[in-house]
């Protein structure tokens, strides 16, 4: 049609751009995304966070034999107990990011219009998320075993978010800054391995060189935390304090996870 021919104020609205679709908030996205993840896991995971919670009740059945009670049996309970948040959210969250890397999903993630913190966030506390029932089993599996109190296993309402949150970071961290797909695996194991080793023995059966390097892991301090709660009479203080050390820890990694996302996501 002729311009002449055009109605009246109708050539500049048809010839202009469409306006974009306005930016996902934050906490949409991460709901959306951590909804997604969690249908995922629920349904690929299941069996693994059996094997995790096997293995765990299996290192604690293996360590009655040589630990009677005291400290030394609320340090194996506890680092069992969350040696299974380590199993998943850092073990299976570098293995998931490294694929995911390794197999293009990213460039799909890229389109989507969320932030990288909500597919960060979102996926790492699926992963958190899945640990509970695993957690929850062999902390009370462990109580029984060594005649401890079951009375505070509700701080695992606070142990297992926070120390997941720190793990999850850790291993999205490494699954995203691995440079192949294997080694993103290999530094899973590795990082998991480190969660037993040095949570589960008892920390003053370590070295001191090993003993440090128990107090950098994420997990330490949520080990600690669970297991002060064991004691007749608990510290709270340090309980809290513990916590408060996880919680930053956490909100660190998971930075650290974000920074890789986008360093990755561009490549």
């Amino acid at each position: 049609m002729p311009t002449a021919a055009r109605p009246a104020g109708t050539g500049r609205t048809q010839d202009a751009a469409a306006p974009l679709a306005p930016a996902a908030r934050l906490l949409p996205s991460l709901a959306a995304v951590y909804r997604a993840q969690l249908s995922r896991a629920r349904v690929a995971r299941i069996p693994l966070l059996f094997v995790a919670t096997f293995q765990s009740v299996g290192i604690m059945v293996l360590m009655r034999g040589v630990v009677d009670g005291g400290s030394e049996a609320r340090a194996v309970v506890a680092g069992s107990s969350v040696l299974v948040v380590a199993f998943v959210a850092l073990n299976l969250l570098a293995q998931y990011f490294g694929q995911l890397r390794a197999g293009g999903g990213l460039d799909h993630y890229a389109t989507l219009p969320v932030p990288p913190a909500a597919v960060v966030l979102g996926a790492a506390g699926a992963y958190a998320s899945f640990t509970v029932p695993g957690t929850v089993v062999t902390a009370v599996t462990g109580s029984v075993l060594f005649g401890l109190p079951l009375g505070h296993l509700w701080i695992l309402g606070a142990v297992v978010p926070l120390a997941g949150a720190a793990l999850a970071g850790l291993g999205a961290a490494l699954g995203l800054l691995a440079p192949r797909q294997e080694l993103a695996t290999l530094l899973g194991q590795l990082g998991m391995s480190a969660a037993l080793l040095l949570g589960v023995l008892p920390a003053e059966r370590l070295p001191g060189p090993i003993g440090w390097a128990r107090d950098l892991l994420p997990s330490t301090y949520g080990v600690e935390a669970l297991a002060r709660t064991f004691a007749p009479h608990p510290d709270w203080v340090a309980v809290a304090r513990d916590l408060a050390v996880c919680g930053v820890v956490g909100v660190l990694s998971l930075a650290v996870a974000t920074w890789a996302y986008r360093r990755a996501a561009v490549r």
